[in-house]
């Protein structure tokens, strides 16, 4: 994966001094890989990026001052060339989103066996991502997660004349005089506008009509 005698940086960010120990002891162990800094948080880990330049930063989530995911945008943001390894003991989907999002090129678990590690290290030394099997499931979840609907857009198009002549303030017996119907097909239709609306009443439909753009400019300026 890497040239004979490459030497890969690597910094460690972990806010736990006995995970940091043990971390740095695992590097030893490894001839192309050098531990070139410590940081207990994320806010010190951005700064001692300008000043050690590591190629590789071992990057804890959960920790005081600056957290990992802001502390890896950072890192991402302004060294282009220092490669962020997110190493956690969390399988959380939002964690694992936020951080990838945010520029790590890996996640693992602190789980992970020594080999699998550094092997990752060399992986994203050379821009190549590496991910724990929670990470990937993660990612699996959220392409295949079907998008929430628009608010409003399962109304049919007699629930949105309805909506409109409810917001211009029509009562129900209004409405059915307008739109020649009986007054009780018009309460059929508000009832169901008030279901697929989530709103517990007619003001309150009206608002959500409002904020979602469902009626007009000028009705709005009416109310």
């Amino acid at each position: 994966m890497t040239t004979p005698g490459t030497m890969i940086r690597v910094m460690i960010v972990d806010d736990q001094p006995v995970v940091r120990s043990g971390l740095a002891a695992f590097l030893e162990s490894y001839n192309d890989l050098q531990l070139v800094a410590e940081a207990g948080d994320g806010a010190r880990a951005v700064r001692l990026c300008a000043r050690y330049q590591p190629h590789v930063v071992l990057m804890d989530l959960l920790m005081p001052v600056m957290d990992g995911i802001e502390a890896t945008r950072q890192i991402h943001k302004h060294y282009h060339n220092i490669q962020v390894l997110a190493l956690t003991s969390f399988k959380d989907d939002d964690l694992i989103q936020r951080v990838l999002q945010a520029g790590a090129i890996g996640y693992l678990l602190k789980n992970v066996d020594a080999d699998e590690l550094a092997n990752a290290i060399r992986a994203a030394y050379i821009g190549q991502p590496t991910l724990s099997p929670e990470a990937t499931a993660a990612l699996i979840r959220k392409a295949t997660q079907l998008p929430e609907p628009l608010i409003g857009s399962n109304l049919t198009s007699r629930e949105r004349d309805v909506l409109v002549l409810m917001a211009e303030g029509l009562n129900n017996s209004d409405i059915a005089k307008q739109m020649v119907v009986s007054r009780s097909t018009i309460k059929f239709h508000v009832s169901n506008l008030l279901t697929k609306l989530h709103a517990a009443n007619r003001m309150e439909a009206i608002s959500i009509a409002l904020r979602n753009h469902l009626v007009s400019d000028q009705v709005e300026q009416q109310n």
